[in-house]
């Protein structure tokens, strides 16, 4: 019988000190456990990192991974352009083999108690593990970002974590944790710098805003050019090619081409047609890094641990 895999998709609010983002890796390190992938933004001052393995080593990866995020980033003092709540910003759990989303719900619930018990940083639950429906959504949870958050956590009960608090650590924050299926994060960058113009692409697209089902999308400026940042998170109603189409037909019509593509973190063989439009947008696409299924058979490897003043 095939070996459960379940995928974790940490994401850490640092994306400029590589140093630091090397630490936090080689801290997730665990027997069982194999690293599929890691980037870092520095526009959005952000890194995501995917494990994947026997559950219950990834549970203890990703302990691991919040626990160094704890000690080394300081939201006091970290600013960025993407939304976060805490120093270990978001921690999904995703089934691949052997592993349904009810399973991967009871796990990230372990893992947030584990966070909470080791490190004193309170967790919100979202997606499959939310506690209240009013959270599933992880927008929600990140509503006025650890600034506003940490004030209305004393003020309102209805903003306070799930699993500890009912106030957030002091400088990392809240991490929210949950459970999911695969999702496609997917930026595309146009030969413009006006950000007003893919903000008006992002409400289009965005299903909050009534446009295509599973998507989240914003305008942002990275790189001196605007950026159409989105996770496509409902694949099998909305494929990525459905999405670029319709960003290519909404480009078309406010007068702006897109340039260039990237994803961050990996896509579902599924996703992989040959000769997609969305694909050869991508500079230097290589299935072999960036096809969870080929990345499985042949994982990166481990950063070796690094100090950080």
């Amino acid at each position: 019988m095939d070996e459960a895999i379940v995928e974790c998709v940490p994401n850490f609010s640092e994306g400029t000190d590589e140093a630091v983002v090397r630490s936090i890796i080689s801290a997730m390190r665990v027997e069982g456990v194999r690293l599929l992938d890691w980037s870092m933004d520095a526009d959005h001052n952000r890194s995501v990192v995917t494990v994947a393995g026997a559950p219950r080593a990834v549970v203890e990866s990703a302990v691991r991974g919040v626990g160094k995020a704890v000690e080394l980033i300081d939201l006091t003092r970290q600013r960025g352009v993407h939304p976060r709540i805490g120093s270990a910003d978001v921690v999904p759990f995703v089934p691949v083999r052997g592993v349904t989303l009810e399973q991967c719900a009871l796990l990230a619930r372990q893992t947030g108690a584990e966070v909470w018990r080791r490190f004193d940083v309170p967790v919100y639950l979202y997606g499959a593990a939310a506690a209240r429906p009013d959270r599933a959504n992880l927008e929600e949870i990140r509503r006025g970002q650890f600034e506003r958050l940490r004030e209305m956590v004393r003020r309102e009960a209805a903003r306070r974590p799930d699993v500890g608090g009912p106030e957030l650590h002091r400088t990392a924050g809240a991490t929210a944790v949950g459970a999911r299926q695969f999702l496609v994060a997917f930026n595309i960058y146009f030969d413009t710098a006006d950000v007003s113009i893919v903000r008006t692409l992002a409400k289009e697209i965005r299903a909050s805003s009534g446009g295509l089902a599973g998507v989240k999308a914003m305008g942002v400026l990275a790189q001196g050019q605007a950026q159409l940042s989105m996770n496509i998170t409902d694949l099998r109603t909305t494929p990525v090619a459905t999405v670029y189409r319709r960003v290519c037909e909404l480009a078309d019509g406010n007068r702006v081409e897109p340039m260039k593509a990237e994803l961050i973190g990996l896509v579902p063989e599924s996703e992989c047609e040959r000769d997609s439009d969305w694909l050869r947008l991508i500079d230097g696409f290589d299935p072999a890094t960036k096809v969870i299924e080929r990345r499985l058979e042949i994982p990166e490897e481990w950063p070796e641990d690094v100090t950080v003043a």
